[in-house]
């Protein structure tokens, strides 16, 4: 039996195929609507795909064993030629019959060899014929029928199997997609941890006998799911939006405030600029160039008390950025300032933190700073220097592990350029091998 599957864009073109290749005794078994194989295959048009068989030419025509009525004939044969032997014994003699049986052949032949010879013969035919004969060849028959009644039993078996086969063959397809995409996730450094949730819960919500493709379309819609929807900042309902945003040195915080003072200037918002920066060098320089080429004020703070007095000049403004100082998470008596800065408008206005991370961080190390900066005040996360990387494992990591919303996320110098919210799918699609890594196209 010759079993293979052929595709085609309909069913007919499949079955043209197949007919043309075995014949046209072809079988149809089985015919469904597949999905093209590989990675991304799940975007492209469906195809059908048919299961044929074929039966082989040396089984059409099995050889048939002897019947019951065969070996019947065989037996009323043997049963005839006993007869005439009988009957020639009846003849002979019967003490002669008896020494022949009995006694030496030598006195045989002295005797009487005629009869003697025919006695012999006689002895040769009847006792292999009917003591042996009958049951060798009622054997034999057993053995073939039992040959036989496996042969058909192996055919009927192999109708039978045909779809576990398929069956085996599509799960094995589906143990490859999940180490492919398993090994996908851990090469962009997404931890063991979140990879084994994601691939579990898409197994859960997969059935079986389902194409391979609906497992890859589950896992990628899961992880976009995890990431969730990206937040940006948004006016107040009343008054200024004040906006801080902290983290560690060297993150490219100014830089982003920029990018995003430039857009809200683009929108026609007024936007004022404060830094509390005075540990770097120029770092409030730095702001100020930018806020002179905005046309928009900039207000160097050194205190909480400062900022107070800041925000009432700026109460007709939409927005009001805070550059806060950059600093390492293990210096206290820094967590205790940009504490101190960032609840120091708490019930006189509308206020958001975000903690801007770079995305060349170590895993380690994000998952301190977020720590150190969580027992401060909640936040929403923007990562900058995606441009600087090829593993983007860590912004779902960071965002499992905090459960923070993720906002903006960075991948260049260029003001106002380079900015742009936190594209899930673009992520995903980074993670999993499928994205395009230009800096224009980097989310």
């Amino acid at each position: 039996m010759i079993i293979k599957k052929y595709t085609g864009k309909t069913e007919e073109e499949a079955v043209e195929t197949a007919r043309r290749e075995l014949g046209p005794g072809v079988v149809i078994m089985s015919a469904r609507q597949a999905k093209k194989k590989g990675l991304l295959g799940f975007l492209s048009a469906p195809v059908m795909e048919i299961t044929v068989a074929l039966e082989d030419e040396s089984e059409k025509q099995p050889p048939k064993a002897p019947t019951m009525t065969a070996l019947e004939q065989l037996a009323a044969k043997q049963r005839e030629i006993n007869a005439q032997n009988k009957a020639a014994m009846a003849k002979a003699p019967q003490v002669k019959t008896e020494s022949v049986i009995k006694e030496e052949p030598q006195e045989i032949m002295v005797d009487n060899p005629v009869v003697s010879l025919k006695q012999s013969e006689q002895i040769i035919v009847e006792e292999p014929v009917e003591d042996k004969t009958p049951r060798a060849i009622e054997e034999k028959l057993d053995s073939i029928e039992t040959l036989i009644k496996k042969k058909l039993d192996s055919a009927d078996a192999s109708k039978e199997t045909a779809p576990k086969v398929e069956e085996h063959e599509q799960e094995d397809e589906q143990m490859k997609l999940t180490r492919l995409l398993y090994n996908m996730m851990i090469d962009n450094e997404v931890r063991e941890k979140y990879a084994n949730q994601i691939i579990e819960e898409a197994q859960k919500q997969t059935k079986p006998n389902m194409p391979v493709d609906y497992f890859l379309t589950t896992v990628y819609q899961k992880m976009i799911l995890k990431f969730g929807q990206s937040v940006q900042i948004t006016p107040a309902t009343n008054g200024p939006k004040v906006v801080f945003f902290v983290g560690p040195t060297g993150v490219g915080k100014t830089t982003t405030i920029a990018k995003i003072a430039s857009k809200f200037c683009l929108e026609e918002k007024k936007v004022a600029l404060l830094t509390s920066d005075t540990y770097r060098i120029a770092a409030a320089e730095q702001l100020q160039t930018y806020a002179d080429i905005l046309s928009i004020p900039c207000v160097v703070i050194y205190s909480a008390e400062d900022i107070v007095e800041a925000f009432d000049k700026f109460t007709n403004y939409d927005y009001v950025l805070v550059d806060t100082a950059g600093h390492s998470h293990h210096n206290e008596e820094q967590k205790n300032n940009t504490k101190l800065v960032t609840h120091a408008l708490d019930g006189k206005a509308e206020t958001e933190v975000y903690l801007v991370l770079s995305a060349t961080t170590k895993y380690k190390d994000l998952t301190s700073i977020a720590d150190t900066y969580k027992e401060m005040v909640d936040y929403k996360i923007i990562f900058t220097k995606l441009d600087e990387t090829t593993s983007f494992g860590n912004l779902l990591n960071l965002k499992l592990y905090t459960e923070s919303d993720l906002s903006y996320v960075t991948y260049g110098q260029d003001v106002p350029n380079d900015i742009s919210r936190i594209d899930p799918q673009s992520i995903v699609k980074q993670i999993l091998g499928g994205g395009n890594r230009d800096k224009q196209n980097v989310i």
